[in-house]
C-alpha cells in the first residue's frame, strides 16, 4: 500500500485531479478562453458550492449581482486564501497566464446541473473595465 500520492498541477485548462465519495480535486491553469480579453460567460452550478484556492498568478472573480441589468460584483483573489461560492450564484473568473488554481466541487458537476449565460461584447468590456479598476 503506498502511504502518499502526489499531483501535479501544471499544464493548461482543467483537469481532475482526484476524487473522495461525492467530491473532487481539480486544478485550473491558464486556458485562452480564460484570459481577461476572451471572457465571454458567467455560469452557475445548480446543485454544488465551489471552492477555490489561488495558489500562484493571478485570478480575477466575477459575481452576478443582478441580472437585469447586468451588474457584478468583482474582486482579485488572492494567493493562498479559500474562496466558497454558494450554489445558485453566476460567476466567472479570468486567470493570468501564469495563474494556478485549485478547484474543489461535487463530482457530478457538469454541464448537465450547470447554467452558462454568454456576454455581449458591451457586458464583456464592462468585465475588462472592472479588472483593471476603471470603475470601482
Amino acid at each position: 500500500m503506498k502511504l502518499y500520492e502526489t499531483y501535479n498541477i501544471s499544464g493548461i485548462g482543467y483537469q481532475k485531479l482526484f476524487n473522495f465519495q461525492s467530491w473532487r480535486i481539480a486544478k485550473l491553469n491558464y486556458i485562452q478562453e480564460l484570459d481577461m480579453k476572451h471572457l465571454n460567460f458567467i455560469e452557475c452550478h445548480h446543485d454544488t458550492d465551489e471552492v477555490f484556492v489561488l495558489i500562484q498568478g493571478q485570478c480575477n472573480m466575477f459575481l452576478l449581482k443582478n441580472d437585469s441589468p447586468k451588474t457584478f460584483e468583482h474582486f482579485s483573489m488572492e494567493p493562498q486564501k479559500i474562496y466558497r461560492i454558494p450554489k445558485g450564484v453566476y460567476h466567472a473568473h479570468a486567470l493570468s497566464k501564469d495563474a494556478q488554481l485549485l478547484i474543489i466541487e461535487e463530482d457530478d458537476t457538469c454541464d448537465g446541473n450547470s447554467h452558462r449565460i454568454y456576454l455581449n461584447d458591451q457586458e464583456m468590456k464592462h468585465l475588462q473595465q472592472l479588472s483593471s479598476g476603471e470603475n470601482k
